[in-house]
């Protein structure tokens, strides 16, 4: 018998819960930018700006996915921050983004980190747009 008998959703679930139960992560949708802004604007935007060379408490993150970390030009980082040798990749973002003191021990960001990985992968999508 074969599987191509069965309608497409009921070989798509089986897809999905064949790839979960394989440790694969699977997300239901792809991840939307424009509701990254949002979170963006929520959790982000008191520290930090999304324009070119405008740091504020934290540093711009205009361009911050493919960024080393402590490299932005005109922000005061801390020595954790300037020796984590990372370069800020969407899975970097994702780990730092709900854990930012597991991820850089001696961060100055105060931030509890945001844990919500739907937030997240959307707040990541939105970053990517910022070239």
């Amino acid at each position: 018998m074969s599987c191509f008998r069965y309608p497409v959703a009921v070989r798509v679930l089986a897809a999905a819960a064949f790839l979960s139960a394989a440790g694969w992560a699977v997300s239901a949708h792809a991840a939307d930018a424009a509701a990254g802004k949002q979170v963006f604007q929520q959790q982000c935007a008191i520290c930090h700006a999304d324009k070119p060379g405008v740091n504020k408490i934290g540093p711009s993150l205009f361009g911050v996915v493919g960024r080393h970390t402590g490299s932005e030009k005109g922000y005061s980082y801390s020595v954790a921050n300037k020796n984590a040798n990372l370069v800020w990749t969407p899975e970097n973002l994702d780990k730092y983004l709900d854990n930012p003191q597991a991820v850089v021990p001696g961060t100055k960001m105060p931030y509890g980190g945001l844990k919500n990985a739907t937030k997240r992968a959307n707040l990541i999508a939105f970053l990517e747009t910022l070239k």
